[in-house]
């Protein structure tokens, strides 16, 4: 059976979206044993040890033809950059998910779209449109609605906190992502972002052999799922997806992480966020929506009519 490209790019996106999804239900689930750092230095070291076996497969096919590996300030750039993704954004996010149930996590985070945007003004010289200050208004909004259902605990402000400071940290990577592939290939960057946010994570070492010494085989499966999955595989296939249609359209498929991660987590944990939080988290979306909507294509000029001659 043949599938056509636009079959094969839909279920590369979708896959992505799931596994994606699926982290945050993972996170959760493995948190209660393996605390935020050893979290995310253990799914890491799965994670990167799957990218270079199949960049090592991919490069050995390639021969000759294989694009030279990134140096000096390009590599320096790209380490800074899988620090940041790979390192701090795992660790804020492994520490909100001790607070919040993944649901709450999930729609925290994913009000990074309006951080990028606010960084493309800032730094890409994009701009503050109208759009984007009424989706920043709205997602504002839904935050607060969040923090203010969740703020009956010190721990659960913490998470929101937390939340806020994995979606700084995904938005500040996807700006930096967008410069770095210029100038490299989409697997070598993430290969070599992923080592880069390994070596960042090395002093959680200890604690990792500690806590893996009392650990559970469910929690142990957990992080190389985490590492394989949601990390490796959902990241290649993101890449697919990319270079086979437009990003504005790519991005706008992970609207539906939110949702799937609230029925992930109700389906395997029985945990369903507070209502008003749930309330809170569609106004998030919604200002997602409005703040990236794409600007209208201006109108073409009406082409002059002919005026017959006598």
């Amino acid at each position: 059976m043949v599938f056509s490209r636009q079959s094969l790019s839909l279920a590369a996106a979708v896959t992505t979206v799931v596994l994606w999804a699926s982290a945050f239900v993972g996170i959760r689930a493995v948190g209660h044993e393996l605390s935020p750092g050893p979290l995310a230095l253990g799914r890491m070291l799965v994670g990167s040890l799957t990218l270079t076996l199949i960049v090592l497969v991919v490069r050995a096919r390639r021969r000759g033809a294989a694009a030279p590996l990134p140096r000096g300030r390009l590599l320096a750039a790209i380490a800074l950059w899988g620090a940041a993704w790979f390192g701090l954004y795992n660790v804020a996010l492994n520490a909100a998910e001790r607070h919040l149930d993944a649901g709450t996590a999930a729609l925290l985070v994913n009000v990074a779209p309006v951080v990028v945007a606010v960084l493309a003004g800032l730094l890409l010289g994009e701009g503050f449109p109208a759009r984007l200050l009424a989706g920043m208004a709205i997602a504002f909004a839904g935050v607060v609605i969040i923090a203010t259902t969740t703020s009956s605990g010190g721990a659960d402000a913490t998470g929101v906190l937390l939340g806020l400071v994995a979606a700084l940290a995904y938005a500040g990577a996807a700006v930096a992502q967008k410069r770095l592939l210029v100038r490299a290939d989409a697997l070598v960057v993430t290969w070599l972002g992923a080592v880069a946010g390994t070596v960042a994570l090395l002093p959680y070492l200890p604690s990792l052999a500690s806590e893996l010494a009392t650990a559970s085989a469910a929690a142990v499966a957990g992080f190389v799922y985490l590492g394989v999955f949601p990390t490796a595989v959902a990241f290649l296939t993101w890449g697919y997806a990319l270079s086979r249609t437009t990003a504005g359209r790519l991005a706008a498929a992970t609207y539906a992480i939110p949702p799937i991660v609230v029925l992930l987590s109700w389906a395997l944990l029985g945990e369903l966020p507070a209502l008003l939080a749930l309330a809170g988290g569609v106004l998030c979306l919604a200002g997602v929506a409005v703040a990236t909507r794409p600007r209208p294509a201006p109108a073409a000029p009406r082409a002059k009519q002919a005026v017959a001659g006598g």
